[in-house]
């Protein structure tokens, strides 16, 4: 399947207080939670990889690190609406004390492309 990357998370929560994070961009959310961008993209696999036999079930979930930068994380389906999934991710950026959350939605176009909305 392919999967489109927006460059804009309008949907993420951060923190474990989880306070709704206004439109920012990408690198700028990543920046703020102590992501790299290498550590984006082994997360992103890891999405790719939850997809990678259709659509799975509701609480599936799958772990990921980045041996280079010491982050790590998981992805977890935690809803389906429609043609949407959402997705909550907990993240450990290298050194945190405290990991971090980012709820994405996932919708499929008539395509059936993936693409990270809104």
């Amino acid at each position: 399947m392919k999967y489109l990357i927006s460059v804009v998370f309008f949907s993420a929560m951060l923190g474990m207080g989880a306070h709704v994070a206004s439109a920012k961009s990408l690198s700028r959310i990543i920046s703020e939670i102590g992501l790299t961008p290498d550590d984006y993209k082994v997360m992103q696999a890891t999405v790719d990889q939850l997809f990678a036999n259709g659509i799975p079930s509701v609480g599936r979930q799958l772990s990921w690190n980045n041996p280079d930068s010491g982050s790590k994380g998981t992805v977890k389906l935690r809803a389906r609406q429609g043609s949407c999934v959402y997705l909550q991710h907990f993240v450990f950026p290298k050194a945190a004390t405290q990991s971090r959350e980012i709820r994405t939605r996932w919708c499929q176009d008539a395509n059936g492309t993936w693409l990270l909305t809104p």
